[in-house]
């Protein structure tokens, strides 16, 4: 049986959100299912390892590439699934234009959102719903990302990571600047952490200017010489790395996401972004910004991060 899931929300975040519902369908059917996602999704990155995963098809349709964009790009679309010949679509969204893609490319089974219903659909219950009422299937599992055991090996050899240090991997990018925590704040939980374990800390960042100036201000701080950046890795690089560690602490980024997928304790600093984003796996740990109850977007909390919150749910996980 081939089976295909469209996944079509942008970034690695939303695509990690979605891995329960995929490995579901997987289980159900059993047999790898394949996944129709965007390029930001960058799947291709995280899930070459993960055995219920098939094919992964990129949706051509950003600024480089529109081959699937508009009328001609629904129909070029719809000649490359009918290369697959699968058996059962599942749409994780409520367009219409996925739907006619779908009957058009002849697959027999079709599975969708109810049609128009796009506004206030939450990222974790509205699929779970979906699932239960189309196919009474319940999900209740973390995302899961599968690494081999000889990726881990190869990254403790070459990285020099000591299994009796305390590694932790610092996420300190993020996709805009509101969710980027100061430099400062990274600081101080070293210098706190520092004190009483041996530590050696991973940061994982991207290149916007910002980004590579709080790495740079971690990086020339006295603590540098504990500090491998990671800017130059790719993903698919940098996955044994964090499988490798005890713990992340990341902000809202693909790094928080990537982390706890992989079974790692990860404390998510939430300074920008709804809390879900930040919670809905078991592995996540969310620090909120002082004084608030809850975040959202414009919550603007990034420097009302209090490190001595981030250093006392450190010291708990770790103990």
């Amino acid at each position: 049986m081939k089976i295909l899931v469209v996944q079509n929300r942008m970034g690695i975040g939303d695509t990690v959100i979605f891995l329960p519902f995929i490995k579901a369908l997987s289980e159900k059917y059993h047999t790898p299912v394949s996944i129709l996602v965007k390029k930001n999704s960058k799947a291709d990155q995280y899930l070459y390892q993960s055995d219920y995963i098939d094919k992964i098809i990129i949706l051509e349709r950003d600024k480089l590439n529109k081959k699937h964009s508009g009328f001609f790009g629904s129909i070029n679309l719809i000649k490359d699934l009918k290369k697959y010949n699968f058996d059962k679509i599942f749409i994780f969204n409520s367009s219409l234009r996925f739907y006619l893609i779908a009957k058009m490319s002849k697959i027999p089974e079709i599975y969708q959102y109810p049609l128009f219903e796009k506004t206030k659909q939450h990222i974790t219950n509205t699929p779970k719903k979906f699932l239960k009422d189309k196919i009474n299937l319940d999900v209740f599992k973390n995302p899961e990302i599968e690494i081999k055991v000889q990726s881990i090996n190869d990254a403790i050899k070459k990285f020099q990571i000591n299994k009796n240090d305390v590694n932790l991997l610092l996420g300190i990018g993020g996709s805009g600047p509101t969710k980027r925590i100061p430099s400062k704040t990274f600081l101080e939980l070293i210098e706190k952490i520092s004190k009483i374990k041996k530590c050696k800390f991973f940061l994982a960042t991207g290149k916007e200017s910002e980004e590579q100036q709080i790495l740079n201000e971690i990086l020339n701080s006295k603590f540098g010489n504990s500090c491998v950046p990671l800017d130059n890795l790719s993903i698919r690089e940098i996955l044994p790395i964090i499988k490798s560690c005890n713990i992340s602490i990341c902000n809202d980024s693909s790094f928080s996401h990537l982390s706890a997928a992989l079974g790692i304790k990860t404390i998510t600093l939430m300074a920008d972004t709804p809390l879900i984003y930040g919670n809905y796996n078991s592995n996540m740990y969310p620090i909120l910004p002082d004084g608030e109850e809850f975040v959202t977007h414009n919550t603007s909390g990034k420097d009302k991060i209090n490190s001595n919150k981030i250093f006392n749910k450190l010291i708990e996980i770790l103990d």
